[in-house]
């Protein structure tokens, strides 16, 4: 019975080795020519998308846009590819389908934030409340820059000092954010404080004069010189003014210097500003 057996095993292995080991060797063979396929096949997603970048260039879609439609193309050509792939490897579509379903409601449980970026960036593409190329503001968390690039989940930012800052998209989608640049012209506003011994007639006509003798200043808009605050121990001025947005920073530099120097010399004596 033992002989019997151990014969009855042995034939069990030698089969195994005859037939399974060729239609093993056949589906790795697949397995490696599927993979060198989605190696070749993803470098002609990225020449795709690259050549459909150049076609959306010249038909002056928003870089945001084109950023976002790469972004999602070329998650959407990946899952196409694995599907096509599968299918040639003798693995059934649908199972390809329940597979990326149910790591998808895993990834999506896990990863819950992910979708509110991804659902908040079509909202910042489809609504624009900014572009690439504005400076925005985000007041909460006082984020500021700007805008280089949007993309499926995170929107970037350069800084004054060009430092890169990526916020993820549900951010700018659920708070206030400030579109510094999105009109052409801003209004220049500084508020400063002179004693009460200070002449106060010579002090608003020394503002008035260096508003507008400022080539920054659209001298077309309203300019204003003003009493805001008759305070304990000082007085309260405030200044109006319109700038290009280009040229809003310059131009305040500029005022600036010009006002502690013709108080100076007027001998009025100054406080403190805010701006």
């Amino acid at each position: 019975m033992a002989d019997l057996d151990i014969s009855n095993i042995s034939r069990k292995i030698s089969e195994y080795f005859v037939n399974g080991i060729p239609v093993m060797g056949q589906f790795l063979i697949k397995v490696i020519l599927a993979l060198v396929i989605y190696v070749i096949l993803a470098k002609l997603i990225t020449l795709f998308c690259r050549s459909l970048e150049k076609q959306m260039i010249k038909s002056a879609i928003p870089k945001e846009t084109r950023t976002f439609l790469n972004s999602f193309g070329k998650v959407a050509l990946h899952v196409l590819v694995i599907f096509v792939i599968a299918g040639q490897i003798g693995i059934k579509e649908s199972s390809v389908a329940a597979i990326l379903a149910s790591a998808g409601i895993g990834i999506g449980l896990a990863l819950q934030g992910g979708l509110s970026n991804l659902s908040a960036g079509v909202v910042i593409i489809l609504a624009k409340p900014f572009v690439a190329g504005d400076y925005i503001i985000e007041s909460t968390n006082n984020y500021e820059g700007t805008v280089r690039k949007i993309e499926l989940y995170y929107t970037t930012l350069a800084t004054f000092d060009n430092q890169m800052v990526v916020i993820p998209n549900s951010i700018l989608a659920g708070k206030t954010i400030i579109n510094v640049t999105a009109m052409e012209e801003r209004r220049l506003e500084i508020i400063l404080n002179i004693y009460y011994e200070s002449d106060l007639k010579a002090a608003k006509a020394t503002l008035l004069e260096i508003l507008n003798d400022e080539e920054g200043i659209i001298q077309e808009r309203e300019i204003n010189v003003f009493v805001e605050v008759l305070g304990a121990q000082t007085i309260q001025l405030g200044l109006w003014a319109w700038v290009k947005n280009d040229d809003y920073n310059k131009v305040r530099w500029e005022i600036n210097e010009k006002i502690k120097a013709a108080f100076d010399q007027g001998r009025i004596e100054m406080c403190h500003m805010h701006q």
